[in-house]
């Protein structure tokens, strides 16, 4: 598959006003169509991995309100309008409602993915 929309991507996980659907597309690459509500911390779904952040890089688009990420090297907020990218190393945090669309490397956003579910589960 080289194209897909939100509503044609599946929910790989949701619950609380979170969601988040993710299809693979082209060669290892995989695109998330991400929603958070307000105060949603990721920070706890990403305990045990490497330094209990995201360990996997993502670029994409901020479609709607606003976005703490959470690094080492100190936070940055990131809003609508705006394209990013997220090096490994990051905690999502919504400082309001917030939707954005990312592209990630699939193996990596996998683990990722499989390790959220597990400590949401």
């Amino acid at each position: 598959m080289t194209a897909t929309t939100r509503s044609d991507t599946p929910v790989a996980i949701a619950g609380g006003g979170m969601e988040l659907r993710m299809q693979e597309i082209g060669d290892d690459i995989t695109v998330a169509f991400v929603r958070f509500p307000e105060g949603t911390d990721m920070g706890p779904a990403l305990k045990g991995l490497p330094d209990d952040m995201c360990p996997c890089p993502h670029w994409g688009y901020v479609l709607k309100g606003r976005l703490k990420m959470l690094t080492k090297e100190g936070d940055e907020i990131y809003e609508a309008g705006q394209a990013f990218y997220w090096p490994p190393g990051h905690v999502p945090v919504a400082l309001e409602d917030c939707e954005y669309v990312d592209f990630s490397p699939t193996v990596e956003f996998r683990e990722v993915i499989d390790h959220v579910t597990a400590q949401l589960g």
